[in-house]
């Protein structure tokens, strides 16, 4: 009987745990492809609107300071959930009210607190980032954030 580890069983473990873990690595990607595609995210609300509300996101930078499910800076408020907290599931016209008035009145200039510009948003502009953000809180995100305040 051989003592320890033999250079060809060394390599079998290694070529053998390599392909075993790119193999399972392969089949967790392409679960989690699957998962977005079909089970996580709501094509059908998939609206020109809401398309055009991620290009005026994406225009004014708003990542910048905000974070969406989680992603982003966190100088202002989480805004993947903002629809929810405006009461959007409840009354959606009081929602849209609210959320297109508050980026309106920015900057609110309240000394001492931090103040988000005024982009000038046209009523199409701001109409397609609250359908942005109603779609976005349509996404199961499991979970997150973990409050309702982001």
């Amino acid at each position: 009987m051989a003592e320890g580890l033999t250079k060809s069983a060394a390599r079998n473990i290694f070529f053998g745990g390599s392909l075993f873990f790119f193999l399972l690595f392969a089949a967790l990607t392409a679960h989690s492809h699957w998962y977005m595609v079909t089970e996580s995210t709501d094509s059908e609300g998939l609206t020109e609107s809401v398309k055009h509300g991620k290009e005026v996101w994406e225009e004014h930078s708003c990542i910048n300071c905000h974070s969406l499910l989680g992603e982003g800076a966190y100088f202002a408020p989480e805004l993947g959930n903002v629809w929810h907290r405006y009461g959007g599931r409840e009354n959606p016209e009081a929602a849209r009210a609210g959320l297109k008035g508050w980026i309106q009145a920015q900057p609110l200039g309240v000394p001492g607190r931090r103040q988000m510009p005024n982009f000038d948003l046209s009523e199409e502009e701001l109409d397609a980032l609250v359908d942005f953000f109603r779609w976005t809180d349509s996404i199961n995100t499991q979970d997150w954030p973990p409050t309702r305040a982001g």
